[in-house]
Formats: C-alpha cells, structure tokens, sequence
C-alpha cells in the first residue's frame, strides 16, 4: 500500500510545459498544493489561473540563487512548508560537438546541474529541520547510457545521477529521500511534437514515452510507504532501442 499525497506541498521546476506541466496538473488531481516554478511568466500565470487556489506560480530562473531562494521563500510563505521538490526543469541540446556553441553548453550546464544543486540546497534546510521530505530529480536515460548525439547533455544527467547517489546517502539520516526518474524519448515539444494527437500516436506505436507515463511514474516514487526509497526509476518507451 502507498501513502497518499493529499494535503503535500510541491515545487515543480520547469513547469510551464512538457512533464512539468502534467506533473503540477497531477499532484493538484492528488490534493497536493503546488508551487510553480519556471521562466515564462505567461505560461505560469495559465496554468496556475487553472489548477485554481491550490497553486501559486512562482517565476523563477533557476541559474539565479536570488530566484531560487524567494523560490523557497515564496512558497512557504503562502503553503507553510516544502514536502516535495521535483528539480524537472532542464535544457536540451543535441548535435555534434564540433558544431555546437560553447556557450550554449556552458548554459545547459548551469540550468541541468548547477540549477539543480541550487534548488535542492535552498529547499534541504527546511526538510532537514522538520525531518521529513522528498527530493525528485528528471533525469535523463542518457544519465545511465552514454548517448554520442548529445553528448553535453549525457554528460550533464550522468552529473546529476551523481548527485542524486550521493546525496541520497548523507540525508537519508534525517528521513529524506532522493531519488531521480530517467526516461527515454518523450513525445513532447522538445521533440517538435505539439500535439496530443501526435503523442497518442507515438505512444501508440510505442517508440515515445507521452509526459503522463512519466508523471505516474514519479508519483508511484513519491507515493511508496515511508521506509521505501526508489533511487532510479528507469522508464523507456517499450521499442526504443537503447
């Protein structure tokens, strides 16, 4: 048996789209309250008038440790406490090496690691104090296989699988666990797939993974009974070839 998330409090980081998008919608569905947290003022503002009184957006960047920090601040100040981080927001670039902009990379890097050691570094203080608190990082299956065609961006998720292995071990102590969700390919914008229609499809045909498989699966993380942790949950669409 789980335990319900009713009445938890959540950080979503990236989410005005993708998976943390579906993820705020979900944990509102499971009666949790939930800060939302990403760069685009007007996506937020959407999606928080929608989910109603039980979310609060938050703009945030997270390369800022200013933003990150009234981040935290802002949420407990409006729900109280912080129950759940889930460190979702990230930057995707694929290609060759050769041909890519290195200061673009150096800005993957600041978002889908830096980003997300100042994220959970703010929020680890309050969790510690009241020992209890989960912490979710959106990893990357290329955390766990070295992917050529992306190779900063495997580079960057085999970072954050490090840190979430080693975190998990120095806080667990204080009743917080960690753990990271790796999927595959997931059919959303970030592959040029806008439509839920198209998504359907490739799900369908089962080469792509739609952001609501991943979702439930990172509530089936948060939903174990207090004593399990789940470190890595790999999920993969059931034809993708890695």
């Amino acid at each position: 048996m789980g335990q319900s998330l009713r009445g938890g409090v959540v950080i979503v980081t990236g989410a005005s789209s993708r998976i943390g998008a579906a993820a705020a919608r979900e944990l509102v569905r499971e009666g949790c309250m939930v800060a939302l947290a990403a760069r685009s003022r007007e996506k937020l503002r959407a999606l928080s008038e929608e989910l109603g009184q039980a979310a609060l957006a938050v703009p945030t960047d997270i390369t800022s440790g200013d933003d990150v920090a009234r981040m935290v601040e802002e949420t407990i100040t409006r729900f109280g406490r912080i129950d759940v981080l889930l460190a979702n927001a990230g930057v995707y670039i694929p290609g060759q090496f050769t041909e890519g902009d290195p200061e673009a990379f150096v800005r993957l890097v600041d978002a889908n690691v830096n980003g997300v050691i100042r994220c959970i570094h703010a929020v680890l203080p309050s969790m510690i104090s009241r020992h209890s608190g989960d912490i979710i990082v959106t990893s990357s299956i290329s955390g766990h296989i070295d992917i050529q065609w992306e190779p900063v961006y495997s580079a960057s998720k085999h970072a954050v699988q490090g840190l979430v292995h080693t975190l998990r071990r120095q806080v667990a102590a204080q009743g917080i666990r960690v753990g990271a969700v790796a999927p595959g390919m997931v059919a959303n914008e970030l592959w040029g797939i806008t439509s839920k229609e198209e998504a359907d499809k490739l799900a369908a045909g089962r080469t792509a993974l739609r952001c609501e498989d991943v979702v439930e699966a990172l509530v089936f993380m948060l939903s174990r009974p207090a004593h399990v942790t789940i470190r890595d949950l790999v999920i993969l669409p059931q034809n993708q070839d890695l």
